[in-house]
């Protein structure tokens, strides 16, 4: 069993639906914003979450993980207000965009990283239909101001690589780096 250093119900139902074991503990820490490239934001930031964990709960392995969505070169994290969801939207609507998810293990003092990108193209959206969706409360608490496993699926026009990872988890990522880490995610007991 390891630890889950996040709040997120979304990254706590990815690692159920693959029948990790695990507890969810949410870590006090302020995300870093800026100053560095997304990639290494999200890293850094899935990191001191999983640090901070890992100091209170030394002996047990401990997951962190961070997303953005990045477009050129702005970092949208989770919107402020719904004014600000509408910002993000508006700006992605129509084109195409990065989703980074940095991940660490921390495990007995030792960290191990990663990230996973994904690419995803919105459609266009207009200022209803963009006003609709954000009055649904959907966007709030997402990175980018949207659910692709919600109702924002109806605006992804195209997807390559993780699904997992734009719903906030690169599955494949973080069950490799458990792997080099030597973390077992599921129950020994677990039935195939």
């Amino acid at each position: 069993m390891f630890i889950l250093a996040s709040a997120s119900p979304r990254r706590r139902a990815l690692l159920h639906q693959i029948g990790a074991q695990f507890v969810p503990i949410t870590p006090a820490v302020d995300e870093a914003e800026g100053g560095t490239h997304p990639r290494d934001a999200v890293i850094r930031n899935a990191l001191t979450k999983a640090r901070k964990v890992a100091e209170e709960y030394p002996d047990h392995a401990v997951l962190g993980a961070d997303t953005a969505v990045v477009l050129s070169d702005m970092s949208f994290g989770k919107p402020k207000d719904p004014t600000d969801a509408r910002r993000m939207l508006a700006l992605l609507e129509g084109r195409t965009h990065t989703v980074i998810t940095g991940i660490a293990w921390v495990v007995g003092g030792q960290a191990y990283t990663d990230a996973a990108e994904t690419t995803v193209r919105f459609a266009p959206m207009s200022a209803a239909e963009i006003d609709a969706y954000v009055a649904t409360g959907e966007p709030m608490g997402k990175a980018g101001a949207y659910a692709v496993q919600g109702r924002a699926a109806i605006y992804i026009e195209e997807l390559h690589g993780s699904f997992s990872n734009v719903v906030g988890l690169p599955l494949h990522a973080v069950a490799a780096l458990a792997r080099t880490a030597g973390v077992r995610m599921e129950d020994d007991n677990a039935s195939a």
